[in-house]
């Protein structure tokens, strides 16, 4: 009996041992797994965030640790953030920067690279007065570059000969200028500056006159000062005094671009003198400002404009949907008359007709409001110059439709020196009822092989 009793117990014995290993092993194998799964999840989020990029830069303590995505080295302590990411752009070409305060000691120079990248959910750059500069020998060696997620303290962003460089989702505070844009070598065009914020900065946004190392006199080498089919887009400026927001300098072109949905907020916090929202000395030709909203809180504006138009400015923006708000010194401050264009405003063009010879016409000459179409325009022809016995001038006026049809002529001739309106019923022939109208057509000749004959054509229109 004893024995079995004994065997009875050691089964039992056995078999409560062989359960607790059964489910330690499964309870291993839960952590197990759930690691796993934890650790799967981590990686595809890397996938999709940090492990895109070729270096994390992370605050630590007082210093920096750098992480290379490529060869999974670590940098466990960098003083210093300037040469912590000059080290990114040496070695590679994009690097993320997790949530923290990074201070930079000198300026950073991201240099001839295609595709750069910094990139944040809310990292703090403190510049101390320092810039990060995306540069090109000139533009086909840097291009594509694109900046986001960053506050940038009293730093300045400059992108020099880039193309292309996207700036988006970005705080620029306290800076002297927060983003410059600069030619020393062909050009900076094809820029998105979009949704960002420009807090308290002496120059929210900058397009420098183009410059050369070896300039002499006018010569700027083969700096341009084209900054063309740009786009900002969404973007805040709070602007102190003795401050402007957005600044085209004097050779600089802006043209070609767009500037919508984006506010200016002047005169707040006591703030009431110097300001400027936008500021106009080079060209901004068919650049379109859509939706923009400048707004003043300031009781007794001293020197506020919500446009400065300055003596070289040529020609000013094209304004549509504009709004002005609040008490200003001059909603658009124009001491030199420059003639403001708008879509449903009037405008203004004089231009000088070439005459051909032997009786062909000469090299045709437009008038046109792109990106606008035309919706009447009013011609007046001068003719100057000592007609010879017998020599006629012929002027012609024709309208191309949006299809690129030509409509039929009206003429004018002349015999001798004089000017003439075109009247409204004759000006009703060239007006399709449904054809939409891209350009005014002028040309002119005379039938003589010599002539000291002189046309212009002037008058005021509107676009549609």
């Amino acid at each position: 009996m004893a024995g079995s009793k004994l065997k009875v117990f050691l089964k039992l014995f056995f078999s409560k041992r062989a359960i607790v290993v059964i489910i330690s092993a499964l309870l291993v194998l839960t952590v197990l797994n759930t690691y796993l799964i934890w650790d799967g999840v981590r990686q595809s989020n890397l996938s999709d965030g940090v492990i895109n990029y070729d270096f994390v830069l992370s605050q630590n303590g007082e210093g920096y640790k750098l992480k290379n995505m490529l060869t999974d080295q670590l940098s466990e302590q960098i003083n210093s953030a300037s040469l912590a990411l000059a080290s990114v752009f040496e070695e590679g070409k994009s690097v993320y920067l997790n949530s923290g305060t990074y201070v930079l000691t000198e300026d950073l120079y991201i240099i001839n690279k295609l595709g750069a990248k910094i990139v944040s959910d809310g990292a703090v750059i403190e510049g101390n007065g320092y810039r990060i500069v995306v540069y090109g020998n000139d533009y086909t060696f840097s291009q594509y570059g694109f900046i986001s997620g960053l506050t940038l303290i009293n730093c300045t962003l400059r992108v020099e000969n880039s193309f292309a460089t996207t700036i988006t989702n970005t705080r620029f505070i306290n800076s002297s200028v927060g983003l410059e844009f600069v030619n020393t070598n062909t050009w900076s065009e094809y820029s998105k500056v979009e949704s960002c914020q420009f807090i308290n900065n002496s120059e929210g946004i900058a397009f420098r006159t183009p410059i050369n190392g070896t300039q002499i006199g006018n010569d700027l080498g083969n700096a341009t000062g084209s900054y063309a089919s740009s786009l900002i887009e969404r973007c805040y400026f709070n602007v102190p005094d003795f401050s402007v927001g957005i600044n085209v300098e004097w050779l600089a072109e802006f043209s070609d671009s767009q500037i919508q949905n984006v506010r200016f907020w002047m005169g707040e916090n006591d703030y009431r003198s110097n300001q400027t929202a936008l500021r106009v000395e080079g060209s901004m030709c068919q650049t379109l400002l859509g939706g923009v909203v400048f707004e003043s809180f300031a009781s007794d504006p001293i020197y506020m404009f919500a446009i400065d138009l300055g003596r070289n400015c040529d020609p000013a923006p094209i304004l549509s949907s504009v709004s002005f708000l609040g008490n200003w010194t001059s909603r658009v401050y124009n001491p030199f008359g420059v003639w403001i264009s708008g879509k449903g405003m009037v405008f203004k063009q004089e231009i000088g007709v070439p005459i051909g010879k032997n009786g062909g016409f000469g090299e045709t000459q437009l008038i046109e409001q792109q990106p606008f179409t035309i919706d009447s325009f009013k011609p007046k022809i001068e003719a100057a110059g000592s007609f010879s016995q017998d020599e006629t001038l012929t002027v012609r006026i024709r309208v191309e439709y949006l299809d690129n049809k030509i409509s039929a002529p009206i003429t004018r001739t002349f015999t001798s020196a004089g000017s003439t309106w075109i009247a409204d019923e004759e000006l009703t022939r060239l007006f399709g009822s449904q054809n939409i109208i891209w350009a005014i057509l002028i040309d002119a000749k005379v039938d003589s092989t010599t002539s000291d004959a002189s046309v212009r054509v002037s008058g005021y229109g509107t676009p549609k």
